[in-house]
């Protein structure tokens, strides 16, 4: 027999073992592929969100091809550990330490090639599949499937490297031990670890105080909160599992009552022998589920920002002409555009006054002001109630410039603006209740805790006292009954819908049926990429999971002949394997929930609107995936353990 045979053979006889590191790695191999896809799909790179679409690809490739990497070389280094002894009979028989490795490097290749090609085949058959799955995100009409070999050589050349660098660094993961020591890795120690109660307070500690970091976090607190918190709640898990579980056991052997109620004991005493292994596992199982729930839970909740575009845009087509620009060419172009389309609008001119002010806290502040007269008009022209009570004197309303700034305004302390050039001082007394002028189409300076507000509404006194036709901008609103008939509008003027005031431009403009679909498809294809990074990573924790069960079945399978020598009934031995199977499945699982539910709680910080029933969707979906493998590898497994005495 030759080397490759032997490496071949064992490849096949290790299959059921191999079995979940070889489809996550193809699973990953299909979704880099898929991703490939997208990014040199023809219409895609035509359309009008490609630079976001291939930024948020181009990442996605990246974190699948890193994770892949980090995947593998764990699973390789978890599965020489477990064939040790296997290694030391074939030293024993005469392999030499070189042949060793090469027919590790092998082996390793064998798998790496078959996963490419099994991830590439499954990649072109449901390619398709997918393509119509991401034209209905990407809300587009059709995506025609097509072969591109730029696709076929990024893929194969970046996983062929991959699997050939993890390959060729596997001798260095071998034990070197002596011959006797290699032979007796496979026996089992007796005794159990025992935890440190200093370690577990610690555990306990890091994991309740980033709990409630998160839970209070605002959102100027939340950006400085990330970081510690991530920190303390990674380390936290890490001593969770390697010591408050053993202390949590320990506590439990201790309760008679529990101990020795019915089967409980075997299976807490298995547990404590199974926590030493488990615990790194359990620790990247949590990681890593943690990981998908949060990436996929934040794109879900992205998509809320379409639900407020409506109201962060009221005016179906905004146009702000700068100072010393009449705008009149781009105006005629829009009403001529939207006559032609037998679209009826109401429009409305204002004029926005700036005017440099300070603070105690910023010097030197150029603030945009409108009349409290043009708020009125506005807030009635676009259907959004009436406004505030009329403001008097140097009263001042805050303008919202976006849905998002809501979520300042129970930590945005009131200012007070006075004028260097005149002895006027301005007062915020209050919010404006609606977006007049969105915050793209205004100039305004950055003032710390002031989030993207567009300026102030001011009395019309004072508007009259400040004209300055040097310092003033005209604004002009086109307002339509459904803001989605303006889509592609002026589009020879703003190709995506936005002229931002900071461009160097002579105008600003926003088309709010362009920037919706725009934006719904920028953030459909965020939430597309990270559904698929987040199965990615979920399917990849329950590999492991998958890997430490049968990795350990024949030490189980001996165990549970003796279980059922010494009298236990097959009820009671199925009953010990569930719970056994579910504390490896859902106690990881349940505690990234946990961990998720609390960085959601800070999440929703950002929004304005509740994230709530997104959050519960995804967290839901996750469940029941988990629910359902649980129960297709309880059942196998039990089979399994069934025929050692049948």
């Amino acid at each position: 027999m030759t080397l490759t045979q032997l490496a071949c053979r064992n490849v096949l006889r290790n299959r059921r073992t191999y079995a979940a590191y070889f489809l996550s790695s193809s699973f990953s191999v299909t979704v880099f592929y898929v991703c490939a896809l997208f990014l040199f799909h023809p219409v895609i790179q035509s359309g009008a969100t490609y630079d976001g679409a291939l930024q948020a690809l181009v990442a996605a490739e990246g974190i699948v091809y890193l994770f892949a990497l980090l995947f593998v070389l764990y699973s390789v280094s978890s599965f020489l550990r477990s064939r040790t002894q296997e290694f030391g009979v074939l030293l024993m028989h005469g392999m030499t330490r070189r042949q060793l490795y090469r027919m590790v490097f092998l082996e390793n290749m064998l798998i790496g090639l078959g996963a490419i090609l099994t991830g590439i085949v499954a990649g072109l058959l449901t390619g398709k599949l997918f393509l119509m799955i991401g034209a209905s995100f990407l809300d587009v009409e059709s995506l025609a499937f097509y072969v591109d070999w730029r696709v076929l050589a990024l893929t194969v050349s970046s996983f062929v490297l991959l699997f050939l660098t993890i390959s060729a660094v596997t001798s260095l993961l071998l034990r070197k031990g002596k011959l006797i020591e290699l032979l007796q890795a496979g026996q089992r120690t007796k005794a159990v670890p025992e935890a440190s109660w200093r370690l577990t307070a610690a555990a306990l500690a890091l994991i309740l105080i980033s709990y409630a970091l998160a839970a209070t976090a605002t959102v100027n607190s939340i950006y400085v909160r990330v970081v510690p918190v991530t920190v303390m709640t990674v380390v936290g898990t890490y001593l969770f599992y390697t010591h408050a579980v053993l202390a949590l056991t320990a506590m439990l052997k201790r309760n008679k009552k529990t101990y020795w109620d019915r089967t409980n004991m075997i299976a807490i005493a298995g547990l404590a022998h199974r926590l030493k292994d488990h615990s790194r596992m359990f620790f990247m199982v949590t990681i890593i589920s943690s990981v998908a729930f949060c990436s996929v839970g934040f794109f879900a909740s992205v998509t809320t920002f379409s639900d407020d575009l409506a109201a962060d845009y009221p005016a179906a087509i905004a146009y702000v002409a700068k100072s010393g620009y009449d705008g009149s060419t781009e105006l005629q172009a829009i009403e001529s555009e939207l006559e032609l389309m037998s679209l009826p609008y109401e429009k409305w001119s204002m004029p926005i006054q700036y005017a440099a002010f300070h603070t105690t806290t910023s010097p030197d502040t150029v603030l945009p002001l409108i009349a409290y007269s043009d708020y009125v008009r506005v807030m009635l022209i676009s259907g959004q109630g009436p406004p505030a009570p009329l403001l008097e004197g140097n009263d001042a309303l805050v303008m919202l410039g976006s849905q998002r700034d809501r979520t300042l305004l129970d930590v945005r302390p009131m200012q007070t603006y006075a004028m260097s050039a005149a002895s006027i001082e301005l007062r915020e007394i209050g919010y404006t209740s609606a977006v007049i002028v969105p915050d793209h189409l205004v100039a305004n300076d950055d003032v710390p805790g002031n989030g993207e507000f567009s300026g102030l509404v001011v009395s019309d006194s004072i508007m009259k006292e400040l004209h300055n036709e040097h310092q003033m901008e005209k604004y002009t609103g086109y307002y339509v009954s459904n803001l989605a008939l303006t889509s592609g509008v002026a589009a020879e003027l703003a190709a995506e819908g936005l002229i931002r005031h900071s461009e160097e431009q002579s105008y600003a403009l926003a088309i709010s049926g362009t920037l919706f679909d725009v934006r719904s498809s920028l953030y459909s294809t965020m939430l597309f990429i990270a559904l698929l990074i987040g199965f990615v990573f979920f399917v990849a924790a329950g590999s492991f999971l998958y890997f430490r069960l049968y990795a350990e079945l024949a030490y189980d399978r001996r165990q549970y002949q003796m279980l059922a020598h010494i009298g236990l009934t097959e009820r009671e031995l199925r009953r010990i394997v569930t719970r056994q199977v579910a504390w490896l499945f859902f106690g990881p699982f349940g505690l990234a929930i946990l961990h998720s539910v609390f960085a959601f709680m800070a999440l929703q910080q950002l929004f304005y609107l509740s994230i709530a029933a997104r959050l519960g969707s995804v967290l839901a979906g996750f469940v029941l995936a988990q629910g359902l493998y649980f129960l297709f590898i309880r059942n196998r497994y039990w089979r399994h353990i069934r025929k050692s005495w049948r």
